[in-house]
């Protein structure tokens, strides 16, 4: 059963994903979630490529098939285009996520994981006291950063953003929409996400390289058992955090697949696996979806 934070797997906010990974793997083993998706007539009108937002040196995803449909693809759509702007992004974080007069940070957490969330502060640049005008979902994205070993700049979002420089990239949310998910979350969901994030710290760290190995070899069960465990076991976050983001995405995605131009959507893994998936949807409106092996 994966274990790990969903972060990774379902935000791209650049200075706030998290991932886990000690070993470099081979592109000639990996085997990333890549899919087409068929109209009604046949024809594929796009492609989709599930990313992993945070990554450690070493570890190579990029496949001769994955390269192949980055360059046929006519343009690009992921869930934030301007993710090397990391000023703007990060004073957004900081509007959204600053609100003078907040409980003391150990009373926005179970009695039970207060040890935990003590020995996180404790490795991290901050101090209990630094969180008094901070809302707890921001919080808990600033914790989750603490434990990863994995590296924004190694995001497969952002090397795929490279990839179309000069081509048209659109996005499905943007960093001010992205954030404002969480920011919206009623108070009692920001504490089960703190609750979350503590908990699943503590049992990353028993395999760090879980998340990624199971990214990179394609394990459609592991990635989809993220999407239902842990943090996502909360019908309300699940639902704020995955289903309805999907559900908004598709409303998007259908008039871009009636397009001429093809597109390729890269968006965090989590999004493209399980019943709620934005492959699921697509199929209740005609498409066929086919995993493409490497």
């Amino acid at each position: 059963m994966i274990r790990t934070h969903f972060i990774a797997l379902f935000t791209a906010f650049a200075a706030l994903a998290l991932a886990g990974c000690s070993e470099a793997q081979e592109a000639e083993s990996a085997d990333p979630p890549l899919y087409r998706i068929i109209g009604s007539d046949g024809t594929v009108e796009g492609w989709m490529l599930g990313t992993i937002h945070a990554l450690p040196d070493g570890v190579r995803w990029r496949t001769g098939t994955v390269q192949r449909i980055i360059d046929d693809a006519d343009y690009l759509v992921v869930e934030i285009a301007a993710l090397d702007d990391r000023e703007s992004l990060t004073r957004t974080f900081r509007e959204l996520a600053t609100t003078p007069g907040q409980p003391h940070i150990y009373d926005r957490v179970s009695p039970a994981n207060r040890d935990a969330l003590s020995g996180l502060i404790a490795r991290s640049p901050f101090a209990p006291d630094d969180f008094s005008a901070t809302e707890t979902w921001a919080v808990s994205l600033m914790l989750a950063q603490v434990s990863s070993t994995g590296k924004t700049a190694n995001g497969v979002d952002k090397a795929v953003i490279r990839d179309f420089r000069g081509r048209e990239v659109r996005e499905f949310e943007g960093g001010p929409e992205q954030l404002g998910i969480f920011d919206r979350l009623p108070e009692q969901d920001q504490r089960d996400l703190l609750d979350g994030v503590l908990i699943e710290t503590e049992l990353a760290e028993k395999d760090p390289g879980q998340l990624s190995r199971a990214w990179t070899s394609g394990d459609e069960a592991a990635l989809e058992q993220a999407t239902l465990t842990g943090i996502m076991a909360d019908p309300e976050l699940r639902e704020a955090l995955l289903v309805r983001r999907n559900r908004n995405w598709v409303a998007q995605l259908l008039p871009m697949l009636e397009e001429p131009q093809r597109p390729l959507v890269a968006v965090g893994a989590g999004h493209l696996v399980g019943a709620d998936s934005i492959g699921a949807m697509l199929k209740k409106h005609g498409y066929t979806v086919e995993r493409i092996r490497q």
